[in-house]
């Protein structure tokens, strides 16, 4: 008789977010005696309430910066402090039509995880071009109308789940809230609000027009390993790359790689300049043309700069052209070389 199976471990995460909603009219009379401020000086709003965090519009009238001077910019501020994990958000930015009564969206929807008081504004720095708003119904009676719509998520944002299973079992919401992606045969759910959150690629996904037509069906992801994307919902959930304990240096080499490639291909930049500190950190006279390859193709400049500092501080520089990146280098990132030659020392170019 054969042995009776013991069923596996299961276990089952959920999240089921509450939400509040609110939306602020900001009525602006005097446009244009406001044209007269400079850029970088702006005016606020009163504050509002949404989900136990308080609110306001910033309006610059010449612009944020001196990049924006010509444009209006606006501003979503988040002035209560924050704790913990931080505030999870959602927001859009509007103008009112004094034509129609009806206001138009200028900045869709724009998922916002707000950690800290040095980084709690969020809106558009060109906004709309002065010359192109005093010619549009925007603007009527020396008036301006900006309307944002704010969704927040009470409670801290969700801790990430540890296993894969976890993850295929995640639940909260409805089903349509829940997308599935299938990489090589195994099929993660997350939440789709989450994923909107942190990825402006995976907004677009699965909020963006098309999402209509796929809602309900498997996003099938293609070349990636699906622990590189397990690892990559690991930072979309938490904020940090997941522990490595489990694999050798090469290994882990080879996976803050992928994991950087990840994080640009879903234009998560934080996780980006993550992963390219740690590679920084992990230069050897074996990877380091792999990894100027690797920055060239994906523009990440910290990194670039750190391998060819470290190509060009190097005495013997055989190893990394006996390396295996050093031809797919040349190959594929001839350029790269003019860099490499102009930071040479005058001394070892003679």
């Amino acid at each position: 008789m054969a042995p009776s199976q013991r069923p596996g471990k299961k276990m089952v995460s959920r999240w089921n977010p509450d939400t509040e909603r609110g939306t602020l009219v900001f009525d602006i009379a005097g446009y244009s005696l406001l044209k007269g401020m400079g850029g970088g000086d702006f005016i606020h709003s009163a504050s509002f309430p949404v989900g136990g965090h308080v609110w306001c519009i910033r309006y610059y009238p010449n612009g944020v910066s001196a990049d924006s001077i010509g444009y209006i910019s606006i501003f979503l501020e988040l002035m209560s402090k924050t704790t913990g994990a931080g505030v999870m958000a959602c927001f859009d930015m509007r103008l009112l039509n004094h034509a129609t009564g009806v206001s138009k969206v200028f900045i869709p929807v724009t998922p916002w995880l707000v950690k800290s008081s040095v980084n709690n504004t969020m809106g558009g720095p060109k906004f709309k071009k002065m010359s192109e708003l005093e010619e549009s119904p925007y603007l009527k009676n020396d008036h301006i109308g900006i309307e944002c719509n704010i969704t927040v998520v009470l409670g801290t944002p969700v801790s990430a789940p540890e296993t894969v299973c976890e993850i295929q079992e995640i639940a909260g919401g409805g089903k349509e809230d829940r997308p599935r992606f299938k990489i090589k045969g195994q099929v993660f759910k997350a939440h789709k609000f989450v994923l909107a959150m942190r990825s402006p690629v995976l907004e677009a996904q699965l909020y963006g027009p098309m999402a209509d037509k796929r809602r309900g069906a498997t996003i099938e992801v293609k070349d990636m390993q699906p622990s590189v994307f397990k690892a990559l919902l690991h930072f979309i959930y938490t904020d940090s790359l997941p522990a490595m304990d489990d694999l050798d240096e090469d290994d882990k080499e080879e996976m803050f790689k992928h994991l950087l490639v990840a994080a640009d291909r879903y234009a998560m930049e934080r996780m980006k300049l993550v992963c390219e500190s740690i590679i920084c950190k992990r230069l050897h006279a074996g990877n380091a043309a792999t990894s100027l390859a690797l920055a060239d193709q994906h523009h990440c400049n910290k990194l670039k700069d750190a391998c060819i500092g470290f190509m060009n501080s190097l005495n013997n520089k055989d190893d990394v052209v006996a390396s295996k990146g050093y031809e797919h280098l040349k190959r594929v990132c001839p350029s790269v070389f003019m860099d490499i030659w102009e930071k040479v020392p005058k001394s070892q170019k003679i």
